[in-house]
């Protein structure tokens, strides 16, 4: 592929999550051809080492419990480069526009007259799930699904009782620490409390680690296990497949497997 960063430009570019093999063939191209690299936390460090040699390389990640780069800091930073004539990439795990902000980095630079591309990528929602052997549909068990955030941002509230109404699977990004308060919420809303669930720890990673339970229990499993960012929640009846379709954690050193 031949596709070069052009000077003056930002490229919001999904890195996808955990395994650096799932970034696209696009996006790696826009890496080893950038001026100026933008990543954060979730970003696999070989994805980093793939941006040229004297490339300016700028961590912005947010850390839970730390003090974070704030978003109207990166969105400055971003036009900022571009307008010296910097070709930027933006580089986020999962995919820009899935919980990653950036449709807010897209309209400050839409803003500020600064030409961007969205480099689509492997969302977390579905690659970690089936890194885990889930997969968040099946013909015989669930025909929709449902993505959430479990972090507090804006002014939007989660619909907790459609969701548990309504959707087959629901998937809970970003949900360490908003997990019990959903979990509570979908039960009290109608949700089966025996339902199988699980909990994904540094998913599509080398150290990926999967807690399954139910429901009502998967809180306090996930609690007692240790279970800490980054992490995706499942709750639905394909967590059940798993049993028979896991086969990342399989390749991983046995201290690591739950």
């Amino acid at each position: 592929m031949r596709l070069r960063a052009e000077p003056g430009t930002v490229y919001l570019v999904g890195a996808g999550p955990g395994d650096p093999g799932l970034i696209t063939a696009k996006g790696l191209a826009l890496i080893r051809s950038c001026d100026v690299l933008v990543y954060d936390r979730l970003v696999a460090p070989e994805l980093i080492d793939e941006a040229p040699p004297g490339a300016e390389r700028i961590y912005v990640g947010k850390e839970p419990g730390t003090p974070q780069a704030e978003q109207s800091d990166i969105n400055v930073l971003l036009v900022a480069r571009a307008l010296g004539g910097a070709a930027v990439v933006r580089l986020k795990g999962g995919d820009p526009f899935v919980f990653g902000r950036g449709g807010e980095e897209a309209g400050a630079l839409a803003a500020h007259d600064v030409p961007f591309e969205v480099v689509p990528g492997v969302s977390a929602a579905i690659a970690v799930p089936a890194y885990a052997g889930i997969p968040v549909t099946h013909r015989d068990t669930a025909a929709s699904f449902t993505v959430v955030t479990g972090a507090r941002s804006g002014s939007k509230e989660v619909d907790w009782s459609s969701i548990a109404r309504s959707s087959d699977t629901i998937v809970l990004m970003m949900g360490v620490r908003a997990l019990r308060a959903a979990t509570t919420a979908l039960i009290a809303a109608g949700r089966d409390p025996l339902q199988p669930a699980a909990v994904i720890e540094r998913g599509a990673g080398p150290d990926q680690r999967t807690i399954v339970s139910d429901l009502a229990g998967i809180a306090d499993v996930a609690e007692a296990a240790g279970v800490e960012p980054p992490a995706t929640a499942i709750v639905g009846d394909v967590v059940s497949l798993r049993a028979d379709l896991s086969w990342w954690e399989e390749r991983l050193p046995l201290e690591v497997r739950r």
